[in-house]
Order: structure tokens, then sequence, then C-alpha cells
């Protein structure tokens, strides 16, 4: 039984992307900008606070989950290539951040799960992270 839950489990984690409508979906997530649509494909996930440790394990095409609600987040998504940004805990970017996110073209959610529990979901629905190959 432990082995047919476990393959399940890495055939479900294997290659699998979401939409931005899956996302939003699964975090029950509010959009606060978005000119792309809802069919943009994410390939992976990564959440952090801190910029510095989203630079060091984030991939391009990401989605980025973080409470940081500044402009330093913005910077941080567009050097990473991340393609989406989600703000936990039901915070919401400054104004400033909200206009230079605009710019850059890129997508902005928030919900109000924890980025513990926007995590575990995502992972459950075959989103991969940032250190999985």
């Amino acid at each position: 039984m432990i082995a047919t839950c476990q393959k399940t489990v890495e055939a479900q984690h294997e290659g699998s992307t979401m939409t931005l409508r899956e996302i939003i979906e699964t975090l029950h997530a509010a959009v606060i900008l978005n000119k792309v649509g809802n069919d943009v494909v994410v390939e992976r996930g990564r959440a952090a606070d801190l910029m510095s440790d989203v630079l060091t394990r984030i991939k391009p095409g990401a989605l980025l989950l973080t409470g940081l609600t500044t402009p330093q987040s913005i910077y941080t998504a567009e050097m990473a290539d991340a393609v989406v940004v989600c703000y936990v805990r039901g915070k919401r970017p400054q104004e400033e951040t909200l206009r230079l996110a605009e710019q850059k073209g890129l997508v902005l959610l928030s919900t109000d799960l924890p980025m513990y529990e926007s995590c575990g979901r995502l992972y459950r629905q075959g989103l991969k992270g940032g250190s999985e190959t």
C-alpha cells in the first residue's frame, strides 16, 4: 500500500506544471495585477521572505510566494525570471510595488493562506519546487 501511494505521488509530480488559473483556484487567491491572462504556465514554485534566498534556487518561469510586499520582491522576481508573485497571509503590495510590477509585466496575486500551507497545496497539485530537477 505504501509503495502504491509513493508511486502515485511520484507520478503526479513528474514534469508537472500549473496554469495561473489552477494556482488561483488552489490558493483561493485574489488577482491584484494580471495583464497576461490566466493560461500562463508556471513551471516551479519558490517561497521565501529573504530575497537573497530566492535568488539561490529559483528557476525561470517560477511562481514566487512571499510575504515581502516592498519593491524588492519585484526586482528579485525580475532578476530570477519569475512570472508570478503571490503574497501570502493576506498581504497586499505597496503602491510603489504595484506600479513597478505593472512596468515589469508581472502577475501579482494575494492569498490569505500562510506560506507553509500555500506551498503544500501547490506541491500536492504537482508543482515542483525550485530545487527539484
